[in-house]
């Protein structure tokens, strides 16, 4: 196992697959073309970002990170490319665009699949040009700003359907990293379990709890929807459960028992079942919409929609 530290944060490589991605990787960090992480939320894949940033010519200077589905449609624009005071009511000084603050170092469009499409024309236009204009603003500015995106959905068929301009996944598919989910990885999740009790005991200065077999062979066996997120929280969660020293089977119970999985025991109709599971998940990520959708395998945008349908759950 290998962890690579990344200022607070940390990748594990528990696996041959991870290694590969590690690979793939270090190559990209060497050039300055755009790259495409693609993978189910909670996989890793703004880890590989920062990764990429920080063994870059680049990584003296600013990583920039902004969530295209975190932040709703009319707000994205000015976060993304800033504004002058008095271009719009509210608009009371002016403001530097995440690209601009990026400049000359990396800007992270997490999520890019969730961008609607008028955006995604100014989008392109940016990166193509090399160049952004403020809200209000006189004039384009230069900027150099290296992209990495992410996707947890599919680009290509989201071109397909409509929903994605071709011209701009084209623009920013040049280097393409898949990140697989942890289901599909089944030999990282013992290292990855133990990485994560470790951490949490240098973070607490306490001795490293241990993991029972029973426990090990629950968290190989689960099909893990948040993917490393989920774990890393599972884990977290059992500690707390336990006298922390020892995690045991009955410390995972009610940890690892996500609504998504268990629509039988649920009963009611379908949307009952799915109104429930979101009721149930936003508890445990203590109302937290970007953990919740990890959890529930679903997008940001996805679950505010379904929020709206429920009229009430999310106020």
């Amino acid at each position: 196992m290998n962890t690579i530290q990344l200022g607070n944060h940390s990748l594990i490589i528990g696996d041959e697959c991870a290694a590969r991605t590690l690979d793939v990787a270090t190559r990209a960090a060497k050039s300055s073309f755009p790259v495409l992480l693609c993978g189910p939320s909670g996989s890793g894949k703004e880890l590989f970002a920062r990764y990429i940033h920080l063994r870059s010519d680049r990584s003296l200077r600013p990583f920039v990170s902004v969530n295209c589905a975190a932040i709703p449609e009319n707000l994205l624009e000015a976060e993304l490319f800033g504004f002058e005071r008095g271009s719009f009511t509210g608009a009371v000084s002016q403001r530097i665009g995440r690209f601009e603050l990026a400049s000359g170092g990396t800007l992270l469009l997490d999520e890019i699949s969730e961008m609607q499409l008028s955006l995604q024309a100014k989008l392109l236009r940016a990166l193509q040009e090399n160049e952004i204009d403020r809200i209000g603003g006189r004039g384009p500015i230069p900027v150099d700003t290296r992209i990495i995106a992410t996707s947890n959905r599919e680009p290509v068929d989201l071109v397909k359907s409509g929903k994605f301009r071709e011209d701009l996944y084209y623009r920013i598919n040049v280097i393409r990293i898949d990140c697989p989910a942890l289901k599909d990885r089944k030999e990282a999740i013992g290292h990855l379990a133990r990485a994560f009790l470790n951490e949490w005991a240098e973070r607490n200065a306490s001795p490293i709890p241990m993991l029972s077999e029973t426990a090990m062979e629950r968290l190989a066996t689960y099909p893990w929807p948040g993917n490393i997120r989920e774990l890393k929280n599972t884990i977290e969660r059992a500690i707390f459960n336990s006298d922390g020293k020892r995690v045991e089977m009955k410390h995972l119970e009610g940890t690892m028992q996500s609504a998504h999985f268990q629509p039988a025991v649920l009963g009611g109709t379908l949307a009952d079942i799915e109104h429930r599971s979101i009721i149930q998940t936003l508890e445990e990520t203590a109302g937290n919409r970007t953990h919740a959708a990890a959890k529930l395998g679903i997008s940001v945008r996805t679950l505010r929609n379904k929020l709206k349908i429920y009229q009430g759950i999310g106020k």
